[in-house]
Order: C-alpha cells, then sequence, then structure tokens
C-alpha cells in the first residue's frame, strides 16, 4: 500500500534539495565566476552536512528510508529525506507515496536568481544553470514534472531562456512577482513571454519566493528585544511575514487580470504554489467589483467577456495550506481553483498532508474533492502518464 492508497493524487508541490554545487556544476564557464554562492545559503537545518560532494543517500540508507513504506511522510526531512537531491531515489519516494505525478520546484535559488538588482549574466546564466540542474533531477521519471526558472527583467532574454526551457522538456515555469524591469506584467514588453507560454501550454508559477519573504525589519521592531522569531533562511518565516507573504502575488495576478493578459490569452495557466489560498476569495471579489466600477473609465476593463473571477477559474490554480479550511475557502469562490500539495520533504508540508486536506475537504462533495486532489492540477498541467 502506498501512502495515497487508492485515491487518485496529484502532487503540485514538492522540492528538491540543493547541494552547493546545483548551480556551478551546471553553469558555463563564463557563467560559473559570477554566480552567487549557494553554500552560503545552505546552514543551520539546511546544510547538506556529509551529503556534500555525494551523489546521494548510502545503499543502507536508502534501504532504511523505503522501509518507512507509507509512512515516508513521516519519515527524515529536508537533506535527510529520501530522494532530495538524488533523482532516481525520488523515482523510489514516488512509488512510497503512490502520487500520479509529482511537480518539483528547487529550494534556495529563487531569491538568488531572481534579484531585480542581478546583473543579467548572473540572473539568467544562473537561471540556465538551474534549469539544466532541474531537468537532470526530473529526467530519471516521468512522473517528475520540473519547474524551469525564468527572470523577467529583461524580456528578449527571458524569451531565450523560455525557449531553453523548453527543449530541456521541463513543465512549468517560475517567475518573480516583482514588476519586470518597472512595467506592469501586461506591458507590450512583455506579450511575446505570454504568448509564447500560452502557445507551448506551459503554466507560470509564483511560488513562495517568487518575492522576498519577510517583512522589513522596522515591522519587526517591537520593542522587546527577548522576542523570539523563527524567520530567517529559506523558506523559514515568523508570524507577521505570514499575513503578508501573499501580496506580492496577490498584486501580480490582479495587475495581470485588469491589464487583459488572461482576458487576451485564455489558454494560458497559471499556479500560485505554497502562498496559501485564503486570501483568494476576497481578491476575486475585489477584481469583479473593480472591473463594474472602472470599465465606464478604464476602457481595457469594458472590451472583458469574461469576468476576473471567471477567467480565474478557467485559468489559474492555487494551493492552500495544510491549516487553512479548504471547504470554508471552496464555498466563498469556486472547487475549480484549488489544489493538493504535499511540499515533500520540506517540514512546511507536515506529517500527514493527505490526511489534513482530507479533514480540510470533508464537507465538500465527492465530485469537489476530487477536483482538489485531482482535477484541477489535470487542467494546469497536460497529464502525463509514466512509461
Amino acid at each position: 500500500m502506498t501512502y495515497a492508497g487508492e485515491r487518485t493524487i496529484f502532487d503540485a508541490d514538492s522540492h528538491l534539495l540543493e547541494l552547493p554545487d546545483f548551480l556551478s556544476s551546471h553553469a558555463d564557464t563564463r557563467t560559473r565566476r559570477l554566480l552567487p554562492d549557494l553554500g552560503a545559503a545552505l546552514v543551520g537545518q539546511f546544510n547538506p552536512g556529509q551529503y556534500d560532494q555525494k551523489q546521494g543517500h548510502a545503499p543502507e540508507r536508502v534501504q532504511q528510508l523505503v522501509e518507512l513504506g507509507d509512512n515516508l511522510t513521516r519519515g527524515p526531512k529536508w537533506h535527510e529525506a529520501l530522494g532530495s537531491f538524488n533523482g532516481p531515489e525520488r523515482t523510489q519516494a514516488l512509488d512510497l507515496l503512490g502520487f500520479t505525478e509529482q511537480v518539483v520546484f528547487s529550494s534556495f535559488c529563487a531569491r538568488l536568481i531572481f534579484d531585480p538588482d542581478n546583473d543579467p549574466r548572473v540572473a539568467y546564466g544562473g537561471a540556465a544553470a538551474h534549469n539544466r540542474a532541474m531537468a537532470e533531477f526530473c529526467s530519471a521519471d516521468n512522473r517528475l514534472i520540473g519547474v524551469a526558472m525564468v527572470p523577467l527583467q529583461d524580456a528578449d532574454l527571458a524569451l531565450k531562456e523560455l525557449e531553453h526551457a523548453r527543449q530541456l522538456g521541463l513543465g512549468a515555469v517560475w517567475i518573480p512577482s516583482d514588476p519586470p524591469a518597472g512595467r506592469s506584467p501586461g506591458h507590450p514588453d512583455n506579450e511575446a513571454f505570454w504568448a509564447t507560454l500560452a502557445e507551448a501550454g506551459l503554466p507560470f508559477i509564483l511560488h513562495v519566493g517568487s518575492a522576498p519573504l519577510t517583512i522589513a525589519d522596522a515591522w519587526m521592531n517591537d520593542g522587546r528585544p527577548d522576542s523570539i522569531s523563527a524567520r530567517g533562511g529559506a523558506e523559514v518565516i515568523g508570524s507577521k511575514d505570514l499575513t503578508v507573504i501573499h501580496f506580492a502575488a496577490h498584486q501580480f495576478i490582479s495587475a495581470m487580470i485588469l491589464d487583459g493578459v488572461l482576458e487576451s490569452h485564455p489558454s494560458l495557466k497559471g499556479g500560485v504554489i505554497e502562498i496559501g489560498a485564503g486570501w483568494v476569495p476576497d481578491m476575486l471579489r475585489r477584481l469583479d467589483h473593480a472591473v463594474a466600477i472602472w470599465a465606464k473609465s478604464e476602457p481595457q476593463l469594458a472590451r472583458m467577456s469574461r469576468t476576473p473571477s471567471e477567467q480565474a477559474e478557467m485559468q489559474l490554480r492555487f494551493t492552500p495550506y495544510p491549516f487553512e479550511d479548504v471547504a470554508q475557502i471552496v464555498s466563498e469562490s469556486s472547487a475549480q481553483l484549488y489544489m493538493f500539495s504535499s511540499d515533500y520533504p520540506h517540514a512546511e508540508g507536515g506529517r500527514d498532508p493527505i490526511g489534513r486536506f482530507l479533514r480540510s475537504t470533508a464537507a465538500l462533495s465527492d465530485s469537489d474533492r476530487q477536483c482538489f486532489f485531482a482535477d484541477n492540477y489535470a487542467a494546469l498541467y497536460p497529464v502525463r502518464r509514466a512509461p
């Protein structure tokens, strides 16, 4: 028996755990000397330690992890987990998890590559190295959907790296949620990028890391020097950060819709991953109000044939956090908007993500539950069956 059991489940969010040479070993000679030090980000609980310079876990350790069976998610996290940095091991992990497909993101590269102040040689050279490394990791199993990174500050270089990602066989494109080079997403300079994604059937992705994770330090100055916070490091946030972590994605998606990008490209799809979903119903209500109220003074809004909420239902998908009430979120919006994710092997996914989401979807109909665990994923990604 697998962890998923007899239920068909598509996993919209998992991760590989980079080693220090993840980028440098896949970069061209000219770029390698310019890349930021990935090893500097691998500290504390994220330090690969004994696995640095290794291709995978020792055979006896692999056997111990495989013996966890359908309890794999209750086992070690981060670099200690089965398949955390070795593609063939991930196949073994996926066999135990029982997911039909699994989307794979990197863990530590996002802000190194997406920093808007980066030299283009660093941004796009780093993205190319990342994408080669991701393709190599996912090449072991057709069920693994690797996610490319493509910075957007240079429209021509973004198109070039998008084509590179397509050639590598990667299945989605992770982008930053900053206004590209000071432009709104719907600026004409970005048109070719959206059109190419739509034509290729590749979804764009906003994932945690598409924007800085933490609020400004001034908000943390509460006059209590003995306050303890877990924030700092890759994907580690504090309580105040959680309340605003969706702001950048909210702004980006709102601008895309109001600029008419989704309206103009009805085959363009997008996912907002690991940023929660409780904020989505209110965003869609606000967007519908904005179009209804400002259609007379902003002509592009009057030309929309579908409301923003209709566009989102057809073209966007979101992953709730395990602690959110999915049934409540669905009741305020649409069952077509939300997807299951495990976050394997990150600790944030918890020990039993399926169990938690089964409980938070208990009030949904069987068909709406099917949407959450499988069908909404299939609407975002063309389903590829393993050979």
